[in-house]
């Protein structure tokens, strides 16, 4: 679907879709089009959407995994000292 831009006699830009045999099938205001335009999404766009969501699931559990994997520390050794130095 091409729309060529034009003018109206307010000068009000407009957006002018025509159809096979060169008739104006649809007219609106620029401002209407471009609205409607910002609110949908192209396939192109949810393609691209879909394809980061999925590379991004491997890299995601990839790092779950990681701090899973990573060892508590403990603080044994700090309780340790402050004992020793009570007892004394």
């Amino acid at each position: 679907m091409a729309r060529t831009t034009h003018r109206s006699t307010t000068g009000t830009k407009l957006y002018a879709v025509r159809d096979k045999s060169g008739q104006f099938k649809d007219i609106q205001t620029y401002k209407r089009a471009h609205g409607q335009d910002v609110k949908r999404t192209s396939k192109a766009e949810a393609e691209a959407d879909a394809k980061a969501a999925a590379a991004e699931k491997p890299a995601k559990k990839a790092a779950k995994a990681a701090v899973k994997k990573a060892p508590a520390k403990k603080a044994a050794p700090k309780k340790a000292a402050k004992k020793a130095a009570k007892k004394k």
